[in-house]
């Protein structure tokens, strides 16, 4: 389970994704905060697996916050999330010890994809033109379950047969495959089996 905290000044960012989130079985929102200073307070109590910050926030800004959190929680990984696509403010997060790179007018699936990145030890800067990103802009990001699904795939088993061989529930493969799915369009009209028989070397 990824525990995730998020700190952003407008609540309704923050409300719609606890929405989108609330219904992926790998992530936990442990807790939000409206001000710098509020956020770290959350996040030395709480120790989460990932921070969403804002850059410019209320009593603290989101460098100094990141700063102060990862010299505390060296494992907890930071995602700035800002309105502005500024060069200085991607630098100074990296710097500060950021993990990821996100624009507020990003889809609630790049949110996802990113957090999902970042707690498993990837970078994730959205930004086009950084040419320093550590994922090729053409790679698709698949955690750790979706991998593990993907080889099953392509060993020709049904979502029940997964299901059965990683101990999780049949619903819970559905949704990672209706997200894996959703990836892949991305790329073109592939089909998940077809895509998964392609790559069946590539996750073991």
């Amino acid at each position: 389970m990824i525990t995730l905290v998020i700190a952003e000044d407008h609540q309704a960012l923050i409300d719609g994704m606890k929405a989108f989130l609330k219904n992926e079985s790998d992530i936990e929102i442990v807790g939000y905060a409206n001000d710098g200073l509020e956020l770290i307070t959350l996040a030395l109590q709480l120790k989460p697996d990932v921070v969403i910050t804002d850059i410019r926030m209320p009593k603290c800004d989101g460098i100094n916050a990141t700063q102060t959190i990862k010299k505390e929680l060296p494992n907890t990984k930071v995602i700035a999330f800002s309105m502005f696509d500024n060069d200085d403010a991607i630098l100074q997060m990296k710097e500060a010890g950021a993990s990821g790179y996100i624009m507020k007018n990003s889809s609630l699936q790049t949110v996802l994809d990113a957090v999902r990145a970042v707690s498993e030890g990837f970078t994730y800067f959205a930004d086009e033109t950084d040419e320093e990103l550590d994922k090729p802009k053409n790679e698709l990001f698949f955690s750790a379950r979706e991998k593990e699904i993907l080889t099953l795939i392509a060993e020709g088993k049904s979502s029940q047969e997964i299901a059965d061989a990683l101990f999780i529930e049949k619903s819970t493969v559905d949704s990672h495959r209706k997200n894996m799915s959703k990836k892949i369009k991305t790329i073109g009209k592939t089909d998940l089996t077809k895509y998964a028989l392609e790559r069946k070397y590539d996750y073991l």
